[in-house]
């Protein structure tokens, strides 16, 4: 039964539960905020005493932070609110830091990722046969997998899709081919064409003992789908979880978002990349005009990455084992040799950011070109100095950023960013026809990524991501050729047009970037 059918019953409409749940939530943490603050105040008036030990607190944190690890941007951000207010800031951070959830999680998946770890060995003879043909990227591929658990692969082919649009129809047809399991992660799903389309295949999959596994950010129950929804699903067989559902309470990993997209197929077949569940997607509904995202399927060796970065995930709230000899790639003969391929997923937890090392790695070792695409543009310093060191070094650095931003004030602090870019020669291009929601890095016609990682501290520290690093592929002129067609969209952006933008904009893209490590 879905969502829709049980309206029909008689039961309350979407908007009512979804914004009846939003206003709780909202209001609850408001009312514990307001607690907090009031209580912390309260002590400060009441005794010259606790004042001065929250002053000695304030003092202890900003010597923690300042002699602690991270970027200079994190700990200016929480500096700030600890000197300005030295009781509540002090306090706010200590609360912050000594948050349960996000260690629970951080130890879960660390116990994890040593169960998979044994169905995730790099082999030997495809890291000699990369050696041979690019010692730095053997270097890197070395650090993928020591760092990340992420081998490198060949015997794997690819297929690039310019858009959702194109994208679609192979999920479908893919999805119908299933023979023991379906492996379905996504950040945002929403009922309409796209899902239920989805859906209708995973009920008769079911019906054919295919077990099927869906899980999807907590976000969605804020506004796209009921808290029940998952016992809908499970009504027709489908296992069906939600990853950190939101909850009336304050706690910090709740801004640890799954930010992945990942479907999986037998562990023969995946699909990543930007689009979601949603009919906005695949360009059956407008919004912020044409939408403009890109994807990846890939079929062989390298699917095995996605097929436990999927389990790792599933397993985090669940108590009983798992079986995950079950789940091994199976050998598929007939996949041709096309390059080499590193899947690898994205931790907010640990001292190392995958996401951004991939990046940075392509950035730093580019000879001609490296060209992005990416709906957001909010940098920290190490990633400021990575894009504008290789435009002085020569390298062509192109980036298309959405005409039609989806998040305004996103957009706002990502033009404050324009004019140091610029100057280093760096070139800006907007996408007239819409909204850019695809996450690409394109360099030298050797190397390529495609996934879920957006140029911004959300991407780089705060949410689980995704993607596929591949080398000397067939697809790789794909990807580019695509890339060179969306320019000629786009209109390039010159430091006067920064100049022609509103003052108020300006001012509120200013005064949010001190923020931006926490947006």
């Amino acid at each position: 039964m879905t969502f829709g059918e049980i309206k029909e019953k008689g039961i309350k409409g979407v908007k009512t539960i979804i914004f009846g749940r939003t206003l709780f939530v909202i209001l609850a943490f408001l009312v514990q905020f307001a607690f907090i603050f009031t209580t912390f105040r309260y002590l400060r008036d009441y005794s010259t005493i606790v004042y001065g030990g929250f002053i000695v607190l304030g003092s202890l944190v900003v010597l923690h932070l300042f002699n602690g690890r991270g970027t200079p941007e994190f700990k200016l951000v929480w500096i700030l609110p600890v000197l300005v207010f030295p009781v509540f800031g002090a306090i706010f951070y200590v609360y912050i830091y000594t948050q349960p959830g996000t260690k629970i999680i951080k130890r879960r998946l660390e116990t994890l990722s040593k169960e998979t770890r044994e169905f995730l060995k790099q082999e030997d003879t495809v890291k000699e046969r990369l050696r041979e043909k690019d010692d730095q990227l053997t270097r890197f591929s070395d650090y993928m997998y020591d760092y990340g658990q992420c081998p490198v692969y060949d015997q794997t082919e690819a297929k690039f899709y310019p858009l959702g649009d194109e994208q679609f129809p192979d999920i479908l047809a893919e999805l119908r081919k299933a023979e023991k399991f379906i492996f379905l992660e996504y950040f945002i799903v929403e009922e309409g064409f796209m899902w239920n389309s989805i859906l209708q295949i995973l009920k008769e999959k079911v019906k054919e003992g295919v077990e099927v596994r869906f899980m999807y950010d907590g976000m969605c129950t804020m506004t796209l789908l009921p808290i029940f929804y998952p016992k809908l699903l499970e009504e027709d067989g489908i296992k069906c979880k939600i990853f950190s559902p939101i909850k009336p309470m304050f706690s910090s990993h709740y801004n640890n978002r799954d930010h992945r997209k990942i479907l999986v197929l037998d562990g023969k077949v995946a699909f990543t990349g930007g689009t979601n569940l949603a009919d906005e997607y695949i360009n059956q509904k407008e919004r912020f005009g044409h939408w403009k995202d890109t994807a990846i399927m890939i079929k062989g060796k390298a699917v095995e990455k996605f097929t436990y970065l999927f389990l790792e995930m599933w397993n985090i709230t669940e108590k009983h084992p798992e079986d995950y000899g079950k789940y091994i790639s199976p050998k598929m003969p007939d996949i041709r040799q096309d390059g080499y391929f590193i899947p690898y997923g994205v931790s907010p937890f640990g001292a190392e950011r995958i996401g951004k090392r991939v990046y940075l790695d392509i950035l730093n070792t580019a000879k001609n070109y490296v060209h992005i695409m990416t709906p957001y543009l909010i940098l920290d310093y190490e990633m400021t100095m990575a894009l504008t060191y290789a435009a002085k070094r020569g390298v062509d650095v192109k980036i298309i950023m959405p005409h039609i931003p989806d998040k305004r004030y996103a957009f706002d602090v990502a033009k404050t960013y324009y004019n140091e870019l610029l100057e280093a020669g760096i070139e800006i291009y907007e996408y007239i026809p819409g909204f850019v929601h695809a996450k690409i890095f394109v360099s030298d016609d050797e190397e390529a990524v495609v996934g879920t990682v957006n140029l911004d501290y959300r991407s780089f520290y705060h949410h689980f991501e995704c993607g596929v690093v591949l080398y000397e592929n067939s697809q790789i002129d794909v990807i580019e050729e695509d890339y060179q067609k969306t320019l000629e969209q786009c209109q390039k952006v010159t430091r006067e047009d920064y100049g022609k933008q509103k003052l108020i904009d300006r001012v509120i893209g200013k005064v949010l970037r001190i923020f931006a490590p926490l947006m």
